[in-house]
């Protein structure tokens, strides 16, 4: 489904922090890619999802080379293929939850029976991850688990191809972080999403099906521990 070819990447200030890395990501797979902080955990996961360019190498998804789109295919490729989830879940205050939910279809030009299809999606979504009474609440009237969750269901609303997750438990502890794991994986076997999450959390990598290290820019396979 996706293929980094030589992927190098270097900045100013850091140096190389990607070095020739290559990757072969299946349909369905759950990779996790550990490493200490710096490594390029989040550098290589902003180039596949075409929000930073690498300097050189090439990025196929599904048999198309990325690198040459400009910034409008780039966007219809993020919103119609990659869902992003992130430390911070990045919710907006003055939306309610089920609106925080909704917003990635609001900036789409979708017909209003699609949209109601969606909005049918979001419900389930919402019972799946146990969230659905949280509905009509705003971010400051839930917990860090739930505004996770929320986060969660929101990068999966248009069902992409290719889940993104930085450090998705980060600001979690330790109950709330394996149960977001656990949901993780269950997702996977439901719908059959493929997953990449960058994570410094030994015990959340362990639940992918694939573990790599990140370290002097290369991929290598298994855990740094």
């Amino acid at each position: 489904m996706l293929l980094l070819n030589k992927i190098t990447k270097s900045f100013l200030q850091r140096g190389t922090v990607l070095k020739d890395l290559s990757l072969e990501v299946r349909e369905g797979d759950m990779i996790s890619v550990s490493g200490p902080s710096g490594s390029g955990k989040t550098t290589l996961l902003n180039i596949i999802g075409l929000l930073d360019r690498p300097d050189s190498g090439d990025l196929i998804f599904k048999g198309v080379s990325l690198l040459g789109f400009d910034s409008n295919r780039s966007a219809t490729y993020r919103n119609r293929n990659i869902g992003f989830v992130f430390q911070d879940h990045l919710l907006l205050p003055y939306l309610t939850v089920k609106e925080n939910i909704l917003l990635p279809l609001l900036a789409s030009d979708m017909k209003e029976d699609e949209l109601g299809r969606k909005e049918g999606d979001a419900e389930e979504l919402m019972r799946k991850t146990n969230i659905a009474d949280l509905s009509g609440k705003y971010p400051f009237q839930i917990s860090g688990g739930e505004a996770q969750r929320v986060a969660l269901v929101r990068a999966l609303i248009n069902k992409p191809a290719l889940l993104l997750a930085d450090e998705p438990t980060g600001s979690l502890d330790r109950r709330n972080a394996e149960n977001l794991g656990d949901l993780l994986v269950q997702l996977n076997r439901d719908y059959g999403i493929t997953i990449i999450l960058a994570t410094h959390s030994i015990s959340l990598a362990r639940k992918m099906k694939v573990n790599y290290t990140l370290s002097e820019g290369k991929l290598a396979e298994g855990l740094l521990v």
